[in-house]
């Protein structure tokens, strides 16, 4: 399961927030991003108002000297807030982390790692030993670039496994969008932040809208309550379906085809020893036919993204060298079909440093008729790349 938190500026926006379903409120003020923070009368009013029924966050402010975040995260602890956020920017690193470490043991820490600052993920394990809840993955700049613009979808997957392998929780957050959602569940964060893409014309600045709120909502499943953000979660795509998609059905479907074509990446393949250590240019043509909704697309509640697809392909690779194309060709395959949307997938592989040509293979593979338990999205990739 993956949380949905949405930073709100005043009671009036978290209680939108809360009437959408978000499980997670951060305060911040929006007009001093990344990380500027409210005033402690200002959090403890939000606190008051929330009344419990959802877990609150709040930032210790745009700070980079040890004694100031120290003081700051104090006082915002003060307040009654379940978590404090505080960022680690580029400077005093370990000093930083020193100075707020006795506050651990008395609420529950957040730290806040910058993508677009050149994020130290060695920094990981300092957390978890200094008494760290979870790290999360953000942008400092506010220019109109995502989190995944700045670190791609395999890097994404590394900074998840270092934290929950250190014990923490974790986040990802940085302008994202309604788009970026399907492309991120899959690798497993416990939580995704937004600010910008629940407001009204996208503008991080303004109030958020609750129609907004209810888009991003919608697209992130949901269990019956929101947990703490130490327990261990699973993308469960069944949930997915609620929008009357039901896998595994005997009867026709009408489909549409959603397709990845001459996409060429230089990836480590070949099971001879002289291909291990270089890479070679492969490519590879998907075609997905994907349920459709039953009625007009209208926004990414109601679409397959190709995103996901190439994603899926460039996570083949995350883990290391692959020695065969039918290797590729399988779990890209099995990947895929997990999606509750998907009816059927034909995927070709083909290398293209061999010979003068290609070669390679192409599979094509259905969902099978009493496929009704579907599997998080690359877990049996996972568990393959790692036996």
């Amino acid at each position: 399961m993956t949380l949905m938190l949405a930073s709100v500026a005043d009671a009036a926006e978290a209680e939108i927030a809360l009437i959408e379903g978000a499980d997670i409120l951060d305060l911040k003020d929006p007009a001093a991003a990344p990380l500027g923070a409210l005033n402690a009368a200002a959090i403890r009013a939000v606190v008051a108002a929330v009344g419990k029924r959802r877990p609150v966050s709040a930032v210790a402010g745009n700070l980079a000297l040890p004694a100031e975040l120290a003081a700051a995260a104090r006082e915002i602890a003060a307040t009654g807030v379940d978590y404090v956020k505080v960022g680690l920017f580029p400077g005093e690193t370990d000093a930083l982390i020193d100075a707020v470490k006795p506050i651990a043991a008395q609420t529950k820490l957040i730290a806040v790692l910058f993508a677009d600052q050149g994020a130290n993920l060695a920094l990981i394990p300092r957390l978890s030993a200094a008494g760290f809840k979870g790290v999360m993955l953000d942008t400092a700049g506010k220019d109109g670039k995502r989190l995944i613009d700045h670190l791609d979808i395999s890097a994404l997957q590394r900074f998840l496994d270092l934290a929950h392998a250190a014990g923490l929780s974790a986040g990802l957050a940085g302008s994202l969008e309604a788009p970026d959602i399907a492309r991120l569940l899959p690798i497993g964060p416990d939580l995704l932040g937004f600010r910008g893409a629940l407001c009204s014309g996208k503008d991080r600045a303004k109030t958020i809208d609750a129609a907004q709120v209810r888009l991003i909502r919608d697209l992130i499943p949901r269990e019956n309550s929101a947990a703490d953000l130490g327990d261990e979660f699973k993308v469960d795509w069944r949930l997915l379906s609620a929008r009357g998609y039901a896998p595994g059905r005997d009867e026709a479907v009408e489909t549409d085809r959603v397709f990845v074509h001459d996409l060429v990446l230089a990836v480590s393949i070949g099971a001879y020893d002289f291909e291990r250590n270089k890479t070679q240019r492969v490519r590879f043509n998907i075609d997905a036919d994907v349920r459709r909704a039953g009625h007009l697309a209208e926004d990414m509640r109601d679409v397959f993204s190709y995103d996901v697809i190439v994603d899926t392909i460039r996570l083949v690779f995350s883990r290391g060298h692959v020695d065969l194309v039918e290797t590729v060709a399988e779990r890209v395959a099995d990947a895929l079909l997990a999606h509750p949307r998907l009816v059927a997938i034909k995927v070709r592989v083909e290398k293209l440093d061999v010979i003068d040509g290609s070669v390679g293979i192409e599979i094509s593979r259905a969902r099978a008729s009493q496929a009704g338990k579907l599997h998080q999205l690359f877990a049996d990739l996972a568990a393959k790349s790692s036996g």
